[in-house]
């Protein structure tokens, strides 16, 4: 199915028998593999609303990315958080939407400073799965009653609801940014720099870590004299942590968003939130491949060897870990998605039964 409007969707859905497989545009196969009729969102697309003035755009689900990328880069301005693009690090092609973006809360480097996706949005419509057209929130950002619709369908992956139109708030583009770049740091030192710097007030808006080149990188966005004065007084902050450079390179951050050092290499792929200061123990227990750390530490790339429960490594040290990349056949033998508690579990399974009693939106997707 590729209903192009909004009501064709809630027609296809309340009319369905069987499980749902929902689609945005293909490019993000992240999950457990789930069974059922293909739903493309593809259909229901453009920007229906864009007031460069009020920051605001009002987008179709189906809207591809780039599309709406365009549009605000030509009014200088930008998606701040930063989606990542995932066709290079999954090997799939098609076309990203805005549906699909929100759906998986994806959200870059600049997370640390502005906020995830979820964080950007300010209202959305949707078809559950009883097929029931439900909209919450609007063009301004507000408190609701009920439902924080917005904040559930970021992140859902489509299993309490298909997005049919998202509004966001958008932000300018800074004037310039500049990098600078520790060399020669191990790993903990490369997260006491960072946490340095995020702790500073100087507004850092990237903090990364390539463990292979014993890099860290700091970036500072704005205005070219506060940048340049930002610049100068983070180096102060960072001149006991090793030799230091400064980059103006913009494509370096694209690399770290898109995590571009795992695309063409075997492997599984892993993605670990931790407390930035075990990041170094991860790296140390885990035994990976290569490793990539973001947002200070807080995230972790790993690329280990094909079919390996990285969970089992990582027991004793706080957080979750998310098997991003791996085959059908992996993703099907082990949770995808960090296991949840038994009160966390009751509140998921408390709201798929609301907004999809009848169980056929991606079914078993998160587990």
């Amino acid at each position: 199915m590729r209903p192009e409007t909004e009501a064709a969707l809630a027609e296809n859905i309340a009319a369905a028998r069987g499980p749902l497989r929902i689609v945005g545009g293909g490019t993000r196969d992240i999950g457990t593999p789930v069974a059922g009729e293909l739903v493309e969102t593809a259909g229901m697309s453009g920007i229906t609303l864009y007031e460069p003035g009020a920051l605001t755009l009002v987008a179709k689900a189906g809207t591809p990315l780039s599309e709406i990328e365009a549009a605000v880069a030509a009014e200088n301005q930008r998606l701040a958080f930063e989606p990542m693009d995932h066709r290079g690090l999954l090997g799939t092609s098609g076309t990203s939407t805005i549906g699909g973006c929100v759906a998986a809360n994806v959200s870059g480097p600049r997370r640390i400073s502005v906020g995830a996706c979820r964080d950007h949005m300010l209202g959305v419509r949707m078809v559950d799965g009883a097929g029931r057209i439900l909209k919450n929130g609007g063009r301004v950002m507000k408190n609701v009653t009920g439902y924080d619709l917005v904040k559930l369908m970021s992140g859902s992956f489509g299993t309490l609801g298909v997005l049919t139109e998202v509004s966001l708030k958008v932000l300018p583009v800074a004037q310039t940014q500049a990098t600078i770049i520790l060399h020669d740091v191990d790993a903990v030192r490369a997260v006491g720099a960072l946490s340095a710097g995020l702790g500073s007030p100087y507004e850092v808006t990237g903090a990364a870590y390539d463990p292979a080149l014993r890099e860290a990188y700091l970036r500072i966005e704005g205005f070219e004299d506060s940048v340049a004065y930002r610049t100068g007084e983070l180096k102060k902050v960072l001149a006991g942590f090793g030799e230091m450079s400064v980059s103006d390179d913009v494509t370096l951050w694209e690399g770290i968003r898109d995590v571009s050092v795992f695309h063409g290499k075997e492997g599984d792929v892993w993605r670990i939130s931790v407390r930035p200061s075990d990041a170094p123990a991860v790296l140390e227990a885990a035994g990976a491949d290569a490793a990539l750390l973001d947002w200070g530490g807080g995230v972790i790339w790993l690329r280990v060897a094909e079919g390996r429960d990285l969970r089992t490594a990582l027991q004793g040290i706080s957080g979750h870990a998310t098997l991003v990349r791996a085959s059908a056949q992996t993703r099907a033998s082990l949770a995808v998605f960090h296991p949840e508690d038994a009160g966390v579990r009751r509140l998921s399974d408390a709201l798929r039964a609301k907004f999809d009693p009848r169980g056929i939106l991606n079914t078993g997707l998160m587990g």
